[in-house]
């Protein structure tokens, strides 16, 4: 018995490990393996410069979700970005999806600001969305005359 009390404590240690790794990738990658609490709705933007797969989206300052594709819509030549929204939160069909800076140069994230209108189901599509403020493109216009 006495002979492999070193190896199952290793053995153990080493589980443990990898159930730690497991629990935290799980958590901090948003991967839902029991049961989703979360339903897909897409955004059609001008611009999403400087937006990014897994940005927070956030109402009212607080998260409700995150950004989980960002494509072309080259029938409509605009950008369609895919957003996972938390089940609890609900959105209307006059939710207006902004792309804004959290500080003067930090990450880009997606801001709803709900509507009074009916409410919207999974897959649903927002088209009422205001793009980002490019930074270069204001200040050119303002050194160049633009403004």
């Amino acid at each position: 018995m006495k002979k492999y009390a070193k190896e199952t404590q290793v053995g153990l240690f080493v589980l443990v490990g990898f159930l730690a790794i497991a629990y935290m990738s799980v958590k901090l990658g948003n991967v839902h393996l029991f049961g989703d609490d979360s339903y897909s709705i897409t955004a059609k933007f001008n611009d999403v410069t400087g937006l990014k797969v897994n940005a927070p989206v956030q109402m009212y300052g607080v998260e409700v979700g995150f950004v989980e594709k960002i494509g072309i819509d080259q029938e409509n030549g605009m950008s369609s970005v895919g957003l996972r929204i938390k089940k609890d939160v609900k959105l209307t069909d006059d939710t207006i999806a902004s792309v804004k800076t959290s500080g003067l140069i930090g990450d880009k994230y997606v801001k709803l600001s709900r509507g009074g209108g009916e409410p919207i189901q999974a897959g649903a599509v927002l088209r009422d969305t205001e793009s980002s403020i490019d930074l270069e493109e204001l200040i050119s216009k303002y050194v160049f005359g633009g403004v």
